[in-house]
């Protein structure tokens, strides 16, 4: 995985727009304390690098938890769509060499694995659309258990008439309307 920093400008400038966002989806994390969050940003570089190419690619994180066991700040991607940079992939590497015709550019596991992210699985999309609607005209790719990975097929979510849907593909499709969320722990 190659890293890189963000010099102190940048550093300022997007800890500002992370700030701005927090400030405007009090919705998204009710008693949380910026500042608190603030030091722990600024204290894990690499951290905030994957946060500033979440946002590269379109995802809009914004913190929608906090993990007391292991003292961890939740963020995800909380673009209304899927993140427009991550879209018309495949689910995995696997699923992206066995196509022998019209390959997309890349998988979404190889780039959250890239990004130094998670693939939300189920529970944390459903988790996250108690929050707001998010992917009513796209689809995001899901975390797909091994058991369904075996066979070929990989799991993606949309949030549709007022509910969650859960879908399978074969892990090799693209779409231009399927991407993927990201979750990261700070």
């Amino acid at each position: 995985m190659t890293k890189s920093k963000l010099t102190k400008e940048q550093q300022a400038e997007f800890i500002s727009l992370l700030k701005e966002r927090f400030e405007k989806n009090r919705h998204r994390h009710e008693g949380m304390n910026w500042e608190l969050i603030q030091q722990k940003l600024e204290s894990n570089p690499d951290k905030l690098w994957s946060l500033y190419r979440m946002e590269q690619t379109g995802g809009e994180p914004d913190v929608i938890g906090f993990d007391e066991a292991a003292g961890e700040y939740l963020f995800c991607d909380c673009s209304k769509e899927s993140p427009k940079g991550r879209r018309s992939l495949c689910y995995d590497r696997e699923a992206l060499e066995s196509r022998k015709k019209h390959k997309p550019e890349n998988s979404a596991m190889d780039i959250t694995k890239e990004m130094g992210i998670e693939l939300l699985t189920e529970e944390q999309y459903r988790k996250l659309q108690e929050l707001e609607p998010f992917d009513t005209k796209t689809s995001s790719w899901i975390f797909t258990p091994e058991e369904i990975r075996r066979q070929g097929g990989a799991l993606f979510c949309d949030y549709r008439y007022g509910r969650v849907f859960v879908y399978h593909n074969g892990a090799e499709s693209y779409y231009s309307s399927r991407g993927f969320r990201g979750l990261l722990r700070v």
